[in-house]
């Protein structure tokens, strides 16, 4: 159950996916249709996916904001 609403344009898939992505260890996003989760152990952080068979992919924020995300999985 979702506590946020919906106002179109001002959502935050909306106004974020042309941002950075955030910063905070655990967030799942979403990028091409698969969720990345920020991993941050010693080191860079790292989002972490899979790639289109299924194996683990890493993306810095860098390329995340490339590809384009959203905190929402598209339908």
């Amino acid at each position: 159950m979702s506590t946020q609403r919906d106002n179109g344009s001002g959502s935050p898939a909306a106004t974020e996916a042309a941002s950075s992505p955030p910063t905070t260890p655990c967030t799942v996003v979403w990028s091409q249709g698969r969720p990345y989760v920020l991993e941050s152990a010693t080191g860079r952080p790292r989002w972490m996916g899979t790639d289109s068979h299924g194996r683990p992919q890493a993306l810095t924020g860098e390329d995340l904001r490339r590809r384009g995300w959203s905190y929402r999985r598209r339908s």
